[in-house]
C-alpha cells in the first residue's frame, strides 16, 4: 500500500478520525515521532542548510501520533515539513520580516487561534502565523488550518494541505482536533475578508459564529490574533464574483499583479508583517445558546482582534518597516 493512499484511507470518515480519541472522550497522549534527520538536498543552496537543520530540528520534536506509514489521523507527515515549510521560513524570515509578539499566551494543549484575515491571491496571513507556532513557540507546534471547501479540489495543492496538518474546515474536523488537543487557525470572516478591495483594508467583516460555539463545547480558550501586512501583501482592486461563479469559487481577487503577471502576480510585495498574539479568552455557556447569545461572546473577540491590529498599525512606519 502507498503512503499517499494509506494518508487517504486515514482522512476518509469521520468514524476514522473520532476513532483516535479514548472511549472517555479524551485524546490519546501524543508522542514524539522518532525519525533520523534528512540531509539537506543537493541543489539547496549552501546559505539555507541552518534554516533546514532548523526545520528538520523542531519536526522531530513535535509531539504527534503517527501510524506505521508516518502519518498522523489528519494527515500531516513530520517528514514533509522541512520541504514544504522551508519556502514559508524564507518568507518569514528574509522577506515578509515577520515580527511576532505575544506568542509566550498561547497556552498548551487545544486552543483556538482566531485571527483577521486578508491577501487576496495566496493566504500568506495563515502561512506566517503557522510558521510562529513552528519557529517560535517552545515547544514547536504544528497550526492546523481549516480550510475553505474548494481549497482540496485544486492539484497538487490538497496533497500539501493535507501534508502539512490542513484540514476541510467542517465542524467536525475542527472538534475532532481540538479534541486531540490541537492549535487550530480559524478565520471567522472568510472569503468575505480575504478577497477584498484594499479601500475596506483592516475593516474586519461579519464573523461566524461556529468557531464559538465549539469553544463552548469542547472547553477551548480562544487566543485573538491581529496580523498586520496582509492587507498591503497584495493590494486588491475588486472582488470578481461573477467570474468567479463560473469555476465554482466565492470570488476571484483583481489586483495590480494578479492576473495581469500570471503565477508572478501571486508573490507578495515584501512588506513587513507583524503577528501579535492576545492574551487566552476563556468563555462559559450552552454551545446551543441562539445566535444573539454566541453574537455577544463573538463581539467579544472581534473587538479584542480589532485592539491588536491597532497597535500593530501603530507600531509601523509604512508598508514596508
Amino acid at each position: 500500500m502507498s503512503r499517499q493512499h494509506a494518508a487517504g484511507r486515514q482522512l476518509g470518515t469521520r468514524g476514522k478520525l473520532a476513532g483516535m480519541t479514548s472511549g472517555h472522550g479524551g485524546s490519546i497522549p501524543s508522542r514524539v515521532a522518532a525519525r533520523r534527520a534528512t540531509p539537506p538536498p543537493w541543489w539547496l543552496p549552501t546559505q539555507a542548510w541552518t534554516l533546514w537543520s532548523e526545520l528538520e530540528s523542531r519536526a522531530r520534536r513535535i509531539a504527534t501520533n503517527t501510524n506505521e506509514y508516518g502519518y498522523d489521523p489528519f494527515g500531516f507527515d513530520p517528514q514533509w515539513t522541512a520541504p514544504l515549510m522551508l519556502p514559508m521560513a524564507l518568507l518569514y524570515r528574509h522577506w515578509l520580516r515577520v515580527e511576532t509578539s505575544g506568542i509566550e499566551q498561547v497556552p498548551s494543549g487545544r486552543v483556538l487561534l482566531i485571527a483577521n484575515h486578508a491577501g487576496n491571491t495566496v493566504a500568506y496571513d495563515a502561512a506566517m502565523m503557522s510558521m510562529a507556532l513552528f519557529l517560535e513557540c517552545e515547544p514547536p507546534r504544528i497550526a492546523r488550518g481549516m480550510a475553505e471547501y474548494y481549497l482540496p479540489r485544486l492539484p497538487f495543492f490538497n496533497v500539501a494541505m493535507q501534508r502539512m496538518g490542513s484540514v476541510v474546515g467542517t465542524p467536525q474536523n475542527c472538534v475532532t482536533l481540538l479534541e486531540n488537543d490541537e492549535a487550530v487557525m480559524v478565520f471567522p470572516e472568510g472569503q468575505r475578508g480575504f478577497i477584498k478591495p484594499y479601500h475596506q483594508a483592516y475593516e474586519l467583516q461579519e464573523f461566524g459564529l461556529g468557531f464559538l460555539r465549539m469553544a463552548l463545547q469542547t472547553g477551548t480558550p480562544i487566543v485573538p490574533v491581529g496580523i498586520v501586512g496582509s492587507e498591503e501583501q497584495s493590494p486588491g482592486l475588486a472582488r470578481m464574483e461573477s467570474i468567479a461563479q463560473r469555476i465554482g469559487a466565492p470570488a476571484l481577487p483583481l489586483t495590480a499583479t494578479f492576473p495581469l503577471l500570471g503565477p508572478l502576480g501571486i508573490l507578495p510585495l515584501p512588506v513587513k508583517f507583524r503577528v501579535r498574539f492576545g492574551e487566552p479568552l476563556r468563555f462559559a455557556g450552552d454551545p446551543d445558546d441562539d445566535n444573539a447569545r454566541i453574537a455577544q461572546h463573538v463581539d467579544a473577540v472581534k473587538d479584542r482582534i480589532r485592539t491588536l491590529i491597532a497597535e500593530g498599525l501603530e507600531a509601523r512606519d509604512g508598508w514596508f518597516r
